[in-house]
């Protein structure tokens, strides 16, 4: 079966997560991914085998020195054949070495080039170092998450490194190859993790933006600020109540032999509807609730433990869990995604790509000999 994607070359020079995560969408659904290694330690996630082997399934990989001449020829005649580039660097970095987007877009005019960065490549933060952690508070997310007497809460997800940055690099990739149909011409998708980050904030920034009403952390409908909508501890565990229309609130007030709180709905986190719903929750298991909902649909789930949802019986249906990674979220029905290819090796691929770069086998030796691949 072919891949949704197949045909299409991706130069990965990306590390750590966001950018193979980007890619790694690409390769599940027949990109042909090529993680473009230096001759040192490549990718730092290489250091844990899991984590590497599930972002990087199915890709090749090729070892090269651009900080050689006939190292960054290389790169460039692999680039001529290729349809996207990915490099997470900082601001500068490619073009110092002469393979950056000026350079690229002269030499390879229909590639699209995408720059992962954690401030973008313009703006006064342009060359600042970060996490996710930075992006996520620069973004005022990391300030609206969490208990309003309590510190901002960090969640378990990478939001700006995943949601912020790979999957609107691998969306503004398909926009730009799907503008370069018409065009014939390749551009520069610019994806900072911080603005990505931002974005997340839509509905709340247009409140305080539409209608200037200001933003505090656990005043958020959809961040725990109405008792509706938060966790609760029960009897072994957690639950989640998201009981946010107003039928399914009367539907968990009525099964649940509360409907004196059926005006309560939007009351605040310390209100005395708030406490009748901790001390009620306490009196359920988690199985007891989920049980509740399947009788009453009021949208009540148990919080599950990472092991207990990859043990799930309807993740597992939906292909979420292998043996060793997780499946792919999105579900094509012609054109499935593939993921049951191997990560590479280091360098593993280095003399196959070379050859379909359009070396012979005395150019590889002697770029070998030179220090300038491996």
């Amino acid at each position: 079966m072919t891949g949704a994607l197949a045909g299409l070359r991706v130069l990965d020079l990306t590390r750590l997560l966001p950018g193979p995560f980007c890619t790694l969408l690409l390769a599940d659904f027949g990109a042909d991914v090529v993680k473009v290694e230096d001759l040192g330690a490549g990718d730092y996630l290489r250091a844990s085998a899991a984590a590497f082997a599930s972002l990087n399934r199915g890709k090749r990989s090729l070892r090269v020195d651009l900080k050689r001449a006939d190292g960054r020829a290389a790169l460039l005649r692999l680039a001529r054949a290729a349809d996207v580039l990915v490099e997470s660097f900082r601001p500068g970095v490619m073009e110092r070495l002469g393979v950056g987007w000026p350079q690229l877009r002269e030499a390879c005019p229909r590639l699209i080039y995408c720059a992962l960065s954690g401030y973008g490549q313009t703006g006064p933060l342009r060359d600042r170092a970060g996490h996710d952690l930075n992006y996520l508070a620069r973004s005022g997310l990391l300030a609206l998450s969490g208990e309003a007497d309590g510190p901002p809460a960090l969640a378990a997800g990478q939001i700006a490194d995943l949601g912020g940055g790979a999957l609107t690099a691998a969306f503004g990739i398909m926009a730009a190859l799907r503008e370069r149909e018409a065009s014939g011409r390749g551009q520069l998708v610019d994806v900072a993790l911080a603005d990505g980050a931002l974005a997340w904030l839509t509905m709340p920034a247009a409140t305080l933006l539409g209608e200037g009403v200001p933003q505090r952390r656990g005043a958020q409908r959809l961040g725990g600020g109405v008792v509706c909508y938060r966790p609760y501890r029960c009897a072994d565990g957690w639950v989640a109540l998201a009981a946010l229309e107003p039928k399914f609130w009367a539907a968990f007030c009525a099964g649940a032999g509360c409907e004196e709180l059926l005006e309560r709905q939007l009351d605040a986190p310390g209100s005395p509807a708030h406490a009748r719903l901790e001390a009620l929750f306490l009196t359920r298991t988690r199985a007891e609730w989920e049980a509740f909902n399947g009788e009453h649909d009021c949208c009540l789930e148990p919080v599950l433990e990472l092991a207990e949802a990859l043990a799930d019986e309807h993740l597992r249906s939906r292909g979420m869990v292998l043996d060793a990674a997780l499946g792919s979220p999105v579900k094509l029905s012609r054109t499935p995604a593939r993921v049951d290819g191997a990560a590479p090796a280091p360098g593993e691929h280095t003399d196959a790509l070379l050859a379909e770069a359009g070396y012979d086998a005395a150019e590889i030796a002697a770029l070998r000999a030179a220090g300038a691949v491996a």
